[in-house]
């Protein structure tokens, strides 16, 4: 089973590498109110295509390195 997330570019420095921040809004179980909560990826790409603020899609992998778990699916819009 994949799993498909969609989230921001926040760095690509390392090589064939992409760390992807995905946002999510949950909401607080006593108060209610809406939380915004943030999980970082590491993602596999290839061809060092995707740059900052971009916004991309990352599928689920086996594991590729210690930290990588995901590929580059493909990039929705481009940031700059």
């Amino acid at each position: 089973m994949e799993i498909r997330k969609k989230g921001k570019v926040i760095s690509n420095k390392p090589d064939k590498t992409i760390i992807v921040e995905v946002e999510r809004r949950v909401q607080h179980p006593l108060y209610k109110k809406l939380i915004i909560k943030r999980k970082k990826f590491y993602a596999h790409d290839e061809h060092n295509e995707a740059i900052i603020g971009d916004v991309v899609q990352i599928v689920s992998v086996r594991p590729i390195s210690k930290l990588k778990r995901w590929r580059l699916e493909k990039i929705l819009s481009k940031g700059g």
